[in-house]
């Protein structure tokens, strides 16, 4: 084979190979034998018919296609090897020419990485805030606590109250018609916590359990199911229970339930020790954010629109998982929110060009200061993940498969930001 660069222009190349007619008579062989049961040819079995004959009734092109999708996926990272090109994106391609005496000849246009200078990214200046814990941040998150280890009582008689549960059977009604998904039982319902349709909490305080009651509310005009949007419904609701929440107090019983700590003391000092710990985090990362746009800033990159879109896909399929972890989906998504994926690409697109620059920038920093991950560091990393899943570290790294490159390159990234803030200035 042989391959020769046309041009070179930014992040766009062209290139053609030339591929010798013996190699791809084989290919035309193969695809023959690959593809000949596709063919119905008179007097002939189905798969039976001679490569000649096929071509005859068809035409002599018949298998070329198929010829070159095999060949291709041979040829090309030879050729990019050859030419030494880094590309980032799938390749166009067109057949110029097809003869016993030339052979093949492919014309390929791809996107390759793109050049350029990392300057000034030693001695960033950046300002570090810092922040001291409060008693009164300490309370809150002590109430917290409280709140989520507070019981749930039954209280016979009490007339509902902003705050309490109320355990309902419901059903809504449309003109006098059921409608679907207006229906629950034994629901615990939080008074005051906004969950139902407008108005609709409102209208259960100060009833009691056994009592029923209609609610009419209407539906928001922009409710995810038209046919309910901005109607006027009724709900058909009985109480069945009215519960209150007993919030534990905080002294040092509290402490010894809830912690490792013999006292309310101890405990306070703990939260106020994670607390700290979690805002000089958040400092810290918040440094790191800032040393990365400066430096992307003063970065001028002519970047592939494929990496962007590629990184747009990617941006896409995160918002799916998170979707389908809350039992949605982006279908779902689209529908209520009016737009078409076509909006949400666009919407994530500025955030994509953002991230595949910084990724582009710190690689380039670690090729310059030899910032590389040793596979003993891959290992720590992977026992650290092993002990959060309770998994053996050698039976996790057995299932990571390809995603262990992944996370080597996220190390290192990790790696390139720490180098940038350790030599950061910090004001």
């Amino acid at each position: 084979m042989k391959t020769e660069l046309l041009k070179k222009e930014g992040t766009k190349v062209s290139f053609k190979m030339t591929i010798e007619n013996d190699k791809f008579e084989e290919a035309v062989k193969k695809a023959y034998n690959k593809t000949k049961s596709k063919y119905n040819i008179p007097g002939f079995r189905k798969g039976k018919a001679p490569q000649k004959i096929i071509e005859a009734n068809y035409g002599k092109g018949v298998f070329y296609n198929d010829a070159i999708d095999m060949l291709f996926p041979e040829v090309y990272p030879k050729a990019i090897d050859e030419l030494k090109l880094e590309v980032v994106d799938r390749p166009s391609i067109g057949i110029e020419e097809i003869s016993k005496e030339n052979g093949v000849v492919i014309s390929v246009e791809v996107d390759v990485m793109p050049e350029f200078e990392v300057k000034d990214y030693k001695g960033v200046e950046v300002k570090k805030e810092e922040t001291l814990i409060s008693e009164e941040e300490v309370e809150l998150e002590l109430k917290e606590r409280a709140d989520r280890n507070a019981r749930l009582l039954s209280v016979e008689g009490k007339e509902i109250e902003s705050g309490d549960t109320a355990v309902i059977d419901y059903e809504g009604f449309d003109n006098g018609v059921a409608f679907n998904g207006g229906k629950g039982e034994n629901y615990s319902l939080v008074i005051g916590s906004n969950t139902f349709i407008p108005g609709f909490e409102d209208q259960l305080i100060g009833k009691k359990s056994g009592d029923e009651v209609d609610v009419n509310v209407t539906f928001p005009t922009e409710y995810h199911a038209k046919e309910l949007a901005g109607k006027p419904v009724v709900f058909k609701v009985k109480v069945n229970d009215v519960k209150v929440k007993e919030v534990p107090t905080l002294d040092d019983e509290f402490a010894k339930d809830t912690s490792e700590f013999d006292t309310l003391a101890e405990l306070k000092e703990d939260i106020k020790t994670n607390l700290q710990k979690r805002a000089d985090e958040n400092s810290k990362n918040k440094m790191k954010n800032d040393i990365i746009e400066k430096v992307c800033e003063n970065t001028e990159i002519e970047i592939p629109n494929g990496m962007i879109e590629n990184q747009v896909d990617n941006l896409i399929m995160q918002l799916n998982y998170q979707l389908q972890y809350q039992g949605m989906n982006l279908d779902t998504l689209l529908k209520m929110t009016g737009r078409n994926i076509a909006d949400l690409r666009e919407e994530r697109r500025e955030d994509a060009k953002k991230q595949v620059k910084a990724e582009l920038v710190l690689n380039k920093i670690a090729t310059l200061e030899n910032i590389e991950v040793s596979e003993e560091e891959v290992d720590k990393e992977i026992e650290k993940m092993a002990s959060i899943y309770n998994m053996e570290a050698e039976k996790l790294k057995s299932t990571m498969g390809p995603e262990i490159n992944n996370l080597k390159e996220d190390m290192k990234l990790r790696k390139v930001v720490d180098f940038l803030l350790e030599n950061a200035v910090i004001a």
